[in-house]
């Protein structure tokens, strides 16, 4: 395939002041999105009945991208992005990059990260390549933020192909609290459902939601109803209490499986290593839900204790004592491909 046919009328000024710079939609072929869904001028993760009826803070969160990816193939020497987000989230333990940034992976490996503007919702940001060849691109959106526009800016003569697809193209598919979501990872990248993606070569759909995510029945309906490669439970640290999560896990659980009698589910039991009588029990009534669909003869459960990648260095592994560090969301994004990968096809 040659070198893509540039219309002239896309060749604009722009603030990065780079002489023959071409700007593309991302809805535009050849650009495939992942993790997000685009209409009527905005992007989502989840649609807006879902969202009003699983709850007000839902609803409220339905349109930050976190898990948004853009996948391309191109030669071009840069890649640069002008974003407009609708929305903002500046959260004091985390970093811009992280909540309203964006990062690029060339082949596979971190290629740098868009720094974006401290007091503007719109920016432009370039990330430059040490030489000019082919390559397979994947951007990943932001954590904590509404995303109403993205043009991508390419070199004029640089080649412009569609990505080739994930080696598990159906989705897994993770539910949970702010840390599923992706806080306090430095930027969207090192989200561990997104480093998962990455061990795995995998597609994934993030549908974290910061202090929100309480099992209800339109969620756990919901994805019941998508198309997935496996599940991944993981919402005890919104619960709000023990008596909470044992009231809704296993309902949960059993209304994902009931319309997916075959697909692999793992659950996970909240990051905590100092772990009181409350969080204990919670743990243990991950671990029965687990038990009790592997002794009703379900073989396509799996269990995880969310501390056990993180006891090696405790506390050291958080940000804030109980958000992970990228350090954390690595060694826990490690367990779970684990457990995947022999799994997942």
């Amino acid at each position: 395939m040659g070198h893509t046919p540039v219309d002239k009328n896309m060749i604009f000024s722009s603030r990065l002041d780079i002489k023959g710079i071409v700007w593309r939609d991302i809805e535009e072929k050849p650009f495939r999105k992942y993790g997000v869904y685009y209409e009527n001028g905005e992007y989502f993760r989840l649609p807006e009945a879902v969202g009003r009826a699983t709850s007000d803070n839902v609803y409220d969160m339905y349109r930050t991208v976190t898990g948004g990816r853009l996948r391309f193939v191109s030669d071009s020497p840069y890649v640069a992005i002008r974003a407009a987000l609708s929305r903002v989230e500046r959260i004091p333990n985390m970093t811009a990059i992280g909540t309203l940034g964006f990062d690029l992976y060339a082949d596979g490996v971190y290629a740098g990260a868009f720094v974006p503007s401290m007091t503007e919702d719109a920016y432009e940001a370039i990330v430059r390549l040490p030489d000019r060849k082919k390559r397979s691109f994947t951007l990943h959106f932001p954590l904590y933020s509404n995303l109403e526009s993205l043009k991508i800016g390419l070199d004029a003569d640089a080649v412009l192909q569609r990505s080739e697809d994930y080696r598990i193209e159906k989705p897994i598919v993770f539910y949970g609290s702010s840390i599923t979501n992706g806080a306090c990872a430095s930027r969207p990248g090192m989200a561990y459902p997104a480093q998962v993606s990455r061990l795995l070569d995998a597609n994934h759909h993030n549908l974290g939601f910061g202090g929100s995510a309480r099992g209800e029945q339109p969620m756990a309906e919901h994805i019941a109803s998508m198309e997935m490669s496996a599940f991944v439970l993981d919402y005890d640290h919104n619960a709000y209490d023990p008596d909470y999560l044992l009231a809704t896990h296993a309902p949960f659980f059993r209304t994902v499986r009931e319309k997916n009698p075959d697909l692999p589910i793992l659950m996970l039991s909240a990051p905590k290593v100092m772990r009181d009588t409350s969080w204990q029990r919670r743990f243990e009534i991950i671990k029965q839900t687990y038990e009790q669909a592997v002794a009703a003869g379900d073989k396509n459960v799996y269990f995880l204790d969310g501390a056990a990648p993180l006891y090696e260095l405790g506390p050291d592994y958080y940000v804030d004592g109980v958000h992970p560090s990228d350090l954390g969301f690595y060694f826990m994004a490690k367990a779970v491909a684990d457990i995947l990968r022999p799994i997942v096809k």
